[in-house]
């Protein structure tokens, strides 16, 4: 194994905990600080590897699992949440989770919402309703816009997401913690548009410019979809991480 190494950052300083999470992160992905059945180096190990305190190992880790990328389990260690090759290891994460992660002030602007049978097919298709309910949302980070997002739920959970704030409501949350839906999977599909009139207008880029759209499927364990999401990103704003590792076939 190529042990990781610390790096000082030109002009910016990095805390010491946050280096040592990015390194753990990457180098478990790619198998380095991983057995063969996903399950982490021990703190002890983790300390004489990167040398640095219990303390460090400890706060670099604890974000990690609360992200999702690793889950501990009661007496047999910390494990990857998936040590399947060539798979992106992702969590599903809605815009004010991301933004307590990233440390900016998220915001948001309704543009649109209520009951509508005038969407896509494929979203009836997805929700299995003729009707659903419709959420449609200018995204801002520190006051900028960043992204157009057009939520579509069943009639009952979105009926019922309307009796709270939608500026900045966290959706998962609340499907989890007050509609008791277990939200466990999505689906994404990413791909490039040009901005038309209005895009470019609310995200404040030129008319006709490269713009990513994303249509994510949110499902619960039964595979049933509670959400269908379909975001326009800000070029300049947004962007995907995705870590591949080569197997020998």
């Amino acid at each position: 194994m190529n042990t990781p190494r610390l790096h000082p950052t030109a002009g910016k300083a990095v805390p010491l905990h946050v280096q040592v999470r990015t390194l753990i992160k990457e180098r478990s992905v790619v198998g380095d600080l991983v057995d063969e059945e996903g399950r982490l180096k021990t703190e002890a190990e983790l300390v004489e590897i990167f040398d640095v305190s219990r303390v460090t190992i400890r706060n670099a880790i604890a974000p990690l699992v609360e992200e999702g990328v690793f889950a501990r389990k009661r007496g047999k260690g910390t494990f990857l949440r998936t040590n399947v090759q060539e798979s992106w290891v992702g969590n599903l994460l809605g815009f004010q989770e991301l933004a307590e992660i990233d440390k900016y002030e998220a915001g948001a602007e309704i543009l649109s919402q209520g009951m509508t049978a005038d969407q896509d097919p494929a979203i009836s298709e997805a929700l299995g309703e003729r009707a659903v309910w419709h959420l449609r949302r200018l995204r801002t980070a520190n006051g900028e816009p960043m992204a157009i997002e057009q939520a579509y739920y069943p009639p009952e959970i979105g009926l019922k997401l309307q009796e709270y704030n939608l500026a900045d409501i966290k959706v998962y949350k609340v499907l989890e913690d007050e509609f008791a839906i277990d939200v466990v999977k999505a689906k994404q599909d990413i791909k490039a548009k040009l901005a038309t009139q209005e895009e470019a207008a609310l995200l404040n880029v030129a008319p006709g410019s490269a713009l990513l759209t994303s249509i994510r499927l949110t499902l619960t364990p039964q595979d049933r979809v509670v959400e269908y999401l379909h975001s326009i990103h800000h070029p300049e704003s947004f962007q995907f991480s995705i870590d591949l590792v080569r197997r020998r076939l």
